[in-house]
């Protein structure tokens, strides 16, 4: 069998490591090495963040409501206005409530006011 060398894959394996680490900074963008690890760590942190990011946006979301009832009803709390909003069968998310106490103050007035 014929001998093959490794300096055509090597240097194309080099050349996606170095493309994929381009901007990072020091030797992370120049040598493969700590380039290969840069990589490693990335991926392994967009994964988890990916999974904290929802984590995030749901404690905005509790905020956002809990400020948009301060100015409705001082009395009604967050967890006490999510509880009504299951016992009265008013199926609207946080995501759109949140929305709502931030840009229609209004139209989450009315929604509060159904609960009282």
């Amino acid at each position: 069998m014929a001998r093959v060398k490794g300096g055509v894959g090597s240097a194309k394996t080099r050349r996606n490591v170095l493309k994929r680490t381009k901007g990072y900074r020091f030797a992370r963008s120049k040598k493969e090495r700590a380039a290969y690890e840069a990589i490693v760590h990335a991926g392994k942190y967009a994964f988890a963040h990916r999974r904290d990011k929802k984590n995030d946006f749901r404690k905005l979301w509790n905020v956002r409501i809990n400020a948009g009832l301060d100015g409705v009803n001082e009395k009604l709390s967050y967890s006490k206005f999510i509880g009504a909003l299951k016992k009265k069968g008013i199926a609207v998310n946080r995501k759109m409530l949140s929305h709502l106490a931030e840009n229609h103050p209004e139209t989450f007035a009315r929604i509060a006011k159904k609960i009282s």
